[in-house]
């Protein structure tokens, strides 16, 4: 999974004509013709509005600095993702995370546009894998909770809520009175968020190819307090193809009365690597030959589908599984560049 990353005002980088119709039509690259606008899903769509770009984020450094290193052909490339809305994650406890929430929001709103934030905190997180950490304690993850929602309250934002942490309840990494707590836990964290009407949570539900019982995702979702947010989210951080994704979504959804999703397409172009029986890790964690999945857009054109998002940021690492990946959640360019050219 990935990390928090800074928020900084910054230049916005050029080629305005590529963002806007990127913001319009949900995608387009400085060579490529925009596709047709496609209908809008009849669910309600996240915050209608465009998601902001951050101005600061690691992809716009790199394109920067490539092209003062004179790879001007990598830099073009790169800004496949340099212009492209991603979201912003939470995942510490640092000084200043309210902070930065409130600078984000405020940005977007003054941009016209919506943030994506992702809470990444909760007690056990990762159950002690390449993002494992989070809060010490419950009583830690609450007070956490509640000011990362006051932070951004008085502006819309979609919140995609705690990666991992249902499916990891559901494959038995976290069990007994641990498990009753986090389901608690993430049924205030709906809560908390939603106190502010503008604001879209949507709670994590895994991916296609992680627990195949739907009906059991359902039950985990609807005890996490689903019907108090505003649907699920799934593929963080994975690589399974937006059709599958789409297929297994209205699925449970179709156990949930119908409640819509979102779909974290920023890395699922070439779908997911073929399983290796010797290093199933390389299946999820940084695998070779991914590419840049649909476009961040609100016109899914698919019933139930609020939007595709990319809320991995592409080019982040998923944690140290080769011998030159740097650990969970770091900025790694050769990476990203492979996401953009593929």
């Amino acid at each position: 999974m990935s990390g928090p990353v800074a928020f900084v005002r910054m230049r916005r980088l050029p080629a305005l004509c590529c963002l806007a119709m990127m913001i319009a039509l949900g995608g387009c690259s400085p060579d490529e013709t925009p596709p047709p606008p496609v209908v809008v899903s009849p669910s309600p769509s996240p915050a209608a509005a465009r998601f902001f770009v951050e101005p600061d984020a690691p992809a716009v450094q790199q394109v920067a600095t490539w092209e003062t290193e004179g790879r001007f052909s990598d830099a073009t490339a790169l800004r496949r993702i340099a212009e492209s809305p991603t979201a912003v994650w939470f995942a510490n406890a640092d000084p200043g995370f309210q902070d930065k929430a409130r600078q984000l929001v405020a940005a977007a709103t003054a941009d016209g546009r919506t943030a994506v934030l992702v809470p990444y905190w909760v007690p056990q997180r990762d159950c002690g894998g390449h993002s494992g950490g989070g809060a010490p304690d419950a009583a830690a993850y609450r007070t956490w909770i509640t000011e990362l929602a006051a932070a951004v309250r008085g502006s819309s934002a979609v919140v995609i809520l705690e990666p991992d942490a249902i499916p990891h309840l559901i494959d038995g990494c976290v069990s007994g009175p641990v498990a009753d707590e986090r389901y608690q836990l993430l049924s205030e964290a709906v809560a908390a968020f939603k106190q502010e009407p503008l604001a879209k949570v949507y709670l994590d539900a895994g991916n296609p190819g992680w627990i195949k019982d739907v009906g059991r995702v359902a039950e985990a979702l609807e005890r996490a307090g689903v019907r108090q947010a505003d649907g699920f989210s799934l593929n963080v951080a994975n690589f399974e193809t937006t059709d599958d994704n789409i297929i297994y979504g209205t699925a449970v959804s179709d156990r949930l009365g119908g409640l819509p999703f979102v779909i974290d397409t920023s890395r699922n172009g070439n779908g997911p690597a073929p399983v290796d029986a010797q290093d199933a890790e390389g299946h999820w964690c940084n695998p070779p030959g991914r590419a840049l999945g649909p476009s961040p857009t609100t016109q899914t054109g698919t019933p139930r589908v609020d939007a595709f998002l990319w809320i991995k940021r592409p080019g982040e690492s998923d944690g140290p599984c080769l011998p030159d990946a740097p650990p969970a959640g770091q900025w790694w360019p050769e990476y990203a560049l492979g996401l953009a050219t593929n």
